[in-house]
């Protein structure tokens, strides 16, 4: 189980609210999460790229994180956003060049494998995994 990664991160706290009310865009890329800040006129020239390593915003392009002690708005943005963090750790690449597969429940089975209740439904009943993956059919 990982940790909350703002226990990681040092910023000051006017950048934490910051974090939370302006109006960051989030887009999931390669290297990691773009953030746009649309609280600007022109948001097209406050965009950034955050870093992610290990489920932890380590780093960005801005100014502010070159300049100044402790984590920048925009990595305490994505920090705070547990969807965002998620969507960028599924879309790194490993080592063979693929993507992260999906993490499968304790059975060892993967989540988009859902289990067959037709055994415990009426005979001309199929259960909604086997209709929709047209495995069987309502009777007439």
């Amino acid at each position: 189980m990982s940790t909350n990664p703002l226990t990681k991160l040092q910023y000051l706290t006017r950048v934490g609210k910051r974090a939370q009310y302006e109006a960051f865009e989030f887009e999931i890329v390669a290297d990691g999460v773009r953030v746009r800040n649309g609280s600007y006129a022109n948001p097209e020239e406050h965009e950034y790229l955050v870093t992610v390593d290990d489920d932890f915003p380590s780093s960005c392009t801005c100014p502010a994180n070159q300049k100044y002690e402790g984590a920048c708005k925009h990595r305490v943005a994505v920090a705070i956003r547990q969807p965002v963090l998620d969507a960028a750790k599924n879309q790194q690449l490993v080592a063979d060049g693929g993507t992260v597969a999906p993490e499968t429940s304790e059975s060892g089975s993967n989540d988009a494998e859902e289990a067959c209740y037709c055994d415990v439904l009426r005979d001309d009943f199929p259960c909604w995994t086997c209709y929709r993956d047209a495995k069987r059919d309502f009777d007439d």
